[in-house]
């Protein structure tokens, strides 16, 4: 009996050890990625609500508490949020952009010649550096450069400006590079989108005889609903929180200073880092409220085209 029964403990064990670390092996692969997730994102967020409520100069050992002290300084001075007034330009830029992004997406999505040449010439965009894009603008948007070049060329020198020098326009000139950079990324979402469409339902809609404008209407823009509502969220979000383009190409200068470029300059051109921390919690609790009323407006709904 004891010879029998020897071998078979070993495979019990085995049997019952295997699918337990077969459970595990989804956390083992999660490790890394939730590690630097916590180091690198949470820890600096609970970090920056502590530095919110300290008088910290981002030099000095000690911390002061001061308690809510920041956030009545920035209630009770105008000039801080009079900045947002600046984020109404990249909010229209935005709705430009995902209107045109829409429509190439749908008009590349059909069979077009050279139509994946074009998809490259849209995206590739998104892929340079913000630091490139605003140094390229730099130089097209300077007096005698690209663009004036190019309006005399057409018999419009006559309109050559201050592109980046006059206060009337210089927002205009920064939310349109950030079209031009980021029209790529709301492309690539959009033509997915589409593409994952079942082909049979165009095959039915050409049958009952629909042209292009209705099977946009009726097919593409009720299927793709959640994407676009998605988009929307993004550049509001990208919108209020914009600093890359703008800090680069004038540094805030000709009223093109932002919210986040002004933050930036509180914690690091004035040392005051707890109010800094304090105007990037109101930031981020802005962005947060207007996600919620955008969900709460346009709430998603789910879309069987099966």
């Amino acid at each position: 009996m004891l010879t029998a029964t020897r071998p078979e403990a070993p495979a019990r064990a085995r049997r019952h050890g295997r699918p337990r670390r077969r459970a595990s092996t989804p956390y083992v692969f999660l490790l890394v990625p939730l590690t630097l997730l916590v180091v690198f994102t949470y820890i600096p967020v609970v970090n920056m609500f502590w530095y919110s409520v300290t008088s910290w100069d981002g030099l000095s050992p000690t911390q002061e508490f001061v308690g809510l002290d920041n956030y009545v300084e920035i209630a009770t001075r105008p000039e801080l949020f009079g900045v947002l007034k600046v984020s109404l330009y990249y909010i229209g830029a935005s709705v430009v952009q995902i209107v045109l992004a829409l429509y190439f997406a749908t008009i590349l999505s059909f069979q077009t010649r050279l139509r994946n040449l074009f998809k490259g010439i849209i995206f590739f965009p998104y892929l340079i550096n913000g630091v490139a894009i605003g140094m390229i603008f730099l130089f097209f948007f300077q007096p005698g450069g690209t663009l004036d070049a190019a309006l005399s060329s057409v018999g419009l020198g006559s309109l050559s400006q201050q592109w980046l020098g006059d206060p009337d326009v210089v927002n205009y000139s920064l939310a349109g590079t950030s079209v031009w950079r980021y029209l790529g990324l709301n492309f690539v979402l959009f033509l997915g989108a589409i593409q994952s469409i079942p082909a049979h339902l165009y095959e039915a809609a050409e049958l009952d005889g629909a042209n292009r404008w209705d099977q946009f209407r009726h097919l593409i823009l009720p299927g793709i609903r959640p994407v676009v509502g998605l988009s929307f969220i993004l550049a509001v979000s990208g919108s209020l929180s914009v600093f890359e383009i703008p800090f680069i190409m004038t540094g805030g200068a000709n009223e093109s200073e932002t919210f986040v470029i002004q933050t930036v300059n509180m914690a690091f051109k004035y040392y005051k880092l707890g109010l800094a921390s304090a105007m990037a919690v109101v930031l981020l609790l802005i962005i947060l409220l207007v996600t919620w009323v955008q969900r709460r407006v346009a709430p998603d709904e789910r879309v069987d085209l099966s």
